[in-house]
């Protein structure tokens, strides 16, 4: 990982090729343009049969100046970077501030590649991209270049660990519209790698995370939950609501019949499967259905000994 910083103090996550990439790539490109040097010169040399000595030299070198290095920083130019042998090895050439380079900076960079690569065979531009820190050759340094890779094989996502099973619908009576998106990502963030920590480091990143939610939510979690276990449960219940909010929907819109034209609209009817509008909870409705603040369907919380004012049991 490079560690550029631009000017507004903001860290470029860039990941700069190294000297393999970089080879294969230059390789691909000097066989390319070889072959187009050897066709266009069969071409030529036909064309120029007439001509004397002193001309042929100088069609020569105008061939090798806009084959072999007018050609790379022609393409290099047009597309912001990348040649054919970089677009195959997925590589890219940027500025050092990670912006696409200009006709300038292709154009340093194909003059020192004519000494660093054709002239001494690539020897020079090697021995630069092994010192060099973030492999950069001549041409890079001089033009104020990086060559950075843009094609990163794709993590595989872990999955969230479900909570324990005596959590599972604790937690449904819980607000959760007042919590942040950064918040959940964080969340998630942890509980997937959880057991990559240090189980000190571990248990103070879940109980600062816990504390953060229970002051966005107002609701202190059960006496005797672990942090990591209230986490996952909320992210559970959060996953729930969000699925049964999507179900629900489509299940509506699929089964909702068609409202007749004409006439006063009367109160809709509830479509078939959906279910019905809780009924408000009387001051002593034990067992009646409690609406849910966080969006989701309500559930049933029994008003029995042991149970708190929020509808957390402890475990049993």
């Amino acid at each position: 990982m490079s560690g550029l910083v631009t000017g507004d103090a903001v860290a470029l996550e860039l990941r700069p090729a190294r000297l393999p990439s970089r080879a294969l790539a230059a390789a691909i490109d000097l066989a390319v343009v070889f072959c187009v040097f050897i066709l266009v010169s069969v071409v030529v040399g036909i064309a120029s049969v007439a001509l004397d000595e002193a001309a042929a030299a100088a069609v020569a070198v105008a061939m090798f100046l806009l084959v072999l290095i007018g050609g790379p920083i022609a393409v290099e130019t047009l597309s912001h970077g990348r040649s054919l042998g970089k677009l195959a090895c997925g590589l890219r050439v940027v500025r050092d501030d990670g912006g696409p380079i200009r006709f300038r900076h292709a154009l340093v960079r194909g003059a020192m590649g004519a000494v660093e690569i054709l002239m001494t065979f690539g020897a020079v531009a090697c021995i630069a991209s092994l010192v060099s820190a973030r492999g950069r050759r001549l041409g890079d340094v001089f033009a104020g270049t990086l060559v950075i890779r843009e094609r990163v094989a794709a993590k595989r996502s872990v999955a969230v660990p479900p909570p324990p099973p005596w959590l599972v619908g604790r937690f449904s009576q819980l607000d959760l519209s007042a919590v942040p998106d950064e918040l959940w990502l964080a969340v998630r963030q942890y509980l997937t790698r959880m057991h990559q920590l240090d189980p000190g480091v571990g248990g103070s990143i879940a109980g600062r995370l816990a504390d953060e939610l229970v002051a966005r939510t107002g609701i202190a979690p059960p006496q005797g939950v672990p942090a990591a276990a209230f986490l996952a449960a909320v992210v559970h219940e959060r996953q729930a609501r969000d699925a049964r909010r999507v179900f629900t929907g489509v299940r509506e819109a699929s089964s909702a019949p068609p409202v007749p034209g004409g006439g006063p609209a009367g109160p809709a009817a509830p479509a078939a499967g959906a279910p019905l509008p809780a009924a408000p909870a009387g001051p002593g409705g034990a067992g009646g259905r409690v609406p849910d603040g966080g969006g989701g369907s309500g559930a049933e919380v029994q008003k029995g000994a042991g149970a708190s004012s929020a509808g957390f049991a402890p475990p049993g």
